[in-house]
């Protein structure tokens, strides 16, 4: 017989792992969207694909699934209000989120946020459910690497850079 693991402790745990931090946008059909997530990974480079874990009852979650695409959007240490503003610190609706940031557009048609350290546009292969969240596995269609600079990390739940010295 399996015995969980304490929510809290779990949670405690994993605010000790570093990750850098995204904003994931989306604009189609279902909506327009940006969310800030940590739960990004790279899962092959051949074909490139991503790996985003989303919460299901994140508005987010259906823009994704009903438009069937993405941008992941790696945020850099200057965007430390951007990851607060697309997280919801600023009270303002997932889906006017984007209003009054600067944007352009890749492949997809996701929106892609002028300054972020490099930016993924994909398009959803598939999405499994786990607990309480969606892992979207996305085949990346195009990529815009921005200009190098300091990652914006969350570790222990505080904002941290991060550039190729570790600093």
């Amino acid at each position: 017989m399996e015995t969980a693991v304490d929510r809290n402790i779990f949670r405690e745990a994993m605010s000790r792992l570093g990750a850098a931090v995204c904003v994931v946008t989306s604009n189609g059909p279902a909506g327009r969207c940006g969310t800030t997530v940590t739960a990004v990974s790279s899962v092959t480079d051949t074909p490139a694909t991503l790996l985003v874990c989303l919460n299901r009852n994140a508005r987010a979650n259906a823009v994704i699934r009903g438009n069937g695409l993405f941008c992941v959007n790696v945020l850099t240490h200057d965007h430390v209000d951007l990851a607060g503003h697309f997280a919801g610190q600023t009270g303002v609706p997932s889906e006017s989120r984007l209003d009054g940031i600067d944007h352009g557009v890749l492949v997809t048609g996701a929106p892609v946020l002028d300054g972020a350290l490099v930016a993924f546009d994909c398009r959803v292969q598939n999405v499994m459910e786990s607990g309480t969240h969606s892992i979207f596995l996305a085949q990346v269609a195009d990529i815009r690497l921005g200009d190098e600079g300091k990652a914006l990390m969350y570790f222990q739940r505080r904002y941290a850079a991060l550039d190729e010295r570790g600093a």
